[in-house]
Parts: C-alpha cells; sequence; structure tokens
C-alpha cells in the first residue's frame, strides 16, 4: 500500500438494523467491550435503533467504540411525525451517521438528493456521515453497476462542500449481497472501490485518497480479512455478523 493508503484507519461498523430492545443493546455492549478493549489502529461504531442511542451511549462512554445512528431527518424540527433531527442526535453523542442505505433507498423511496440533504445537515453538525451506495442484481446483470454507483455519487455528495470531504465515510454495499449469504469477492468488491475512489477523485481531489470506503455484504468473521487485505477497501458495514458481540469482535479485530 502506498503512504495515503496506509493512513485510512480501518473502521468496522455495527448496523443493527431493527433488531434489539433497549436492555439487549446494552448487553450486547456489556459483552462486546472486553473483548475489543485496548484495540487500537481501528475504528469501531455501532449504530443501534433509535431507542437504544442514550443507553448504549452511556453504555459505551469511555470506550473507544464510537455512537452511529442508522438515519436523519435533514430538517432541524418541525412537523416531521417520527423523524429524528440532527441536533437531537448529537445530543446523545452520535458521532457518525448512516445515511442513503439501500433499504431506505428501496422500501422507503429516497432518492440521492434527499440523501445528499441528510449528508449536509450532519455536516453542519460535525457528524460524520457513512454515506452508502449500492446497485441491485438486476442493474449489475445490465452492465450497470458502475453507471449506478456513479450516478449515487454525484447525487448524494452534491451538497458537500469541496473542502469538506475528507470527512465523509463511503459505504459500497451491492444490494444483491445484502442478507442473502452471497458476498461479492475480494476482487469484484476492490474494483467496485477503486472505481469509487477516483470518482471521489473527481469531486474531491485533495482528499479522495484519505476517504474510507467500507464494504457492506454479507461480512462475516470467516471472509473480512481477505476483503480487508485489498487496497481500497477500508472497513466494513456489517449487518447480520453484527448481531453478536463475539462475532463483531472477531470482525473489528480482524488484524489480530
Amino acid at each position: 500500500m502506498t503512504t495515503s493508503e496506509n493512513a485510512r484507519k480501518p473502521i468496522l461498523a455495527a448496523n443493527w438494523k431493527m433488531h434489539k430492545t433497549v436492555q439487549e443493546s446494552v448487553d450486547f455492549v456489556t459483552a462486546l467491550l472486553p473483548l475489543v478493549e485496548g484495540a487500537q489502529g481501528v475504528d469501531i461504531v455501532i449504530a443501534p435503533p433509535f431507542t437504544a442511542l442514550e443507553r448504549v451511549g452511556t453504555a459505551l462512554a469511555g470506550s473507544a467504540v464510537q455512537l452511529a445512528a442508522q438515519n436523519v431527518n435533514p430538517e432541524e424540527k418541525g412537523a416531521f411525525t417520527g423523524e429524528v433531527a440532527p441536533s437531537m442526535l448529537e445530543d446523545v453523542g452520535c458521532r457518525l451517521a448512516i445515511v442513503g442505505h439501500s433499504e431506505r433507498r428501496a422500501l422507503f423511496g429516497e432518492s440521492s438528493e434527499f440523501v445528499a440533504r441528510k449528508t449536509a445537515a450532519l455536516l453542519e453538525r460535525s457528524i460524520q456521515a457513512i454515506v452508502c451506495v449500492g446497485e441491485t442484481l438486476a442493474e449489475r446483470e445490465a452492465d450497470r453497476a458502475f453507471s449506478v454507483i456513479e450516478e449515487q455519487l454525484k447525487g448524494s455528495l452534491a451538497l458537500v462542500p469541496d473542502d469538506r470531504g475528507g470527512e465523509l465515510v463511503i459505504a459500497y454495499e451491492p444490494v444483491w449481497a445484502i442478507g442473502t449469504g452471497k458476498t461479492a469477492t475480494p476482487d469484484m468488491a476492490q474494483e467496485m472501490h477503486a472505481f469509487i475512489r477516483a470518482q471521489l477523485g473527481k469531486r474531491f481531489p485533495s482528499d479522495a485518497d484519505s476517504i474510507r470506503i467500507q464494504y457492506g455484504g454479507s461480512v462475516k468473521p470467516d471472509n473480512v480479512r481477505d476483503l480487508m487485505s485489498r487496497a481500497d477497501i477500508d472497513g466494513a458495514l456489517v449487518g447480520g455478523a453484527s448481531l453478536d458481540p463475539q462475532s463483531f469482535a472477531q470482525i473489528a479485530l480482524f488484524e489480530a
């Protein structure tokens, strides 16, 4: 790896989606922290459901594990029933938030333009955005994977100031590999990650080499090391395998 590649600190994030009660979330953290105590050279992140954010944040206090939200609304306040504002995430100690996840795009009709507003709103609060992009199986089979990713990146990052690209994390999640047990081969993932970095180079020429790009799609303890060995894969956004503390610890400590 080059010096700039070595400078990118791996980031391993647990996205629990709609799983775990508040007590289950706290129990997870209680079990996880001793397993990852003293971990160096890696950022470990947990994104519990909204209901557990405050309690998980309290349980993580004093540790190196960071708290993230799974979503955000770009508005600061108002008549948006069921939504959560950036200031509310800041209030409970979130340092990161996931935006543009494929499930939000597919199930809730979120456009890249809406993702762009979320990303900009998070930056205003100095909350790091994990911006997700990814193609469906139909799009890949139609040889549209790269054009889809290019379009999603352009739209989702449109409102990021030119000098703040380095504050982002990008997560590439091939939709066909999420929760299916299928995983893009490390070479397939690297090919897309390199493409994403090239697109970031056009948008943020001075920051592209420092922006971390996660892979998300059926990451498990037995494949994380191979994925992370590729030059442009800087971490993982982990779904199902992050629901068990032992499993997630093995992923987070892939270099141990």
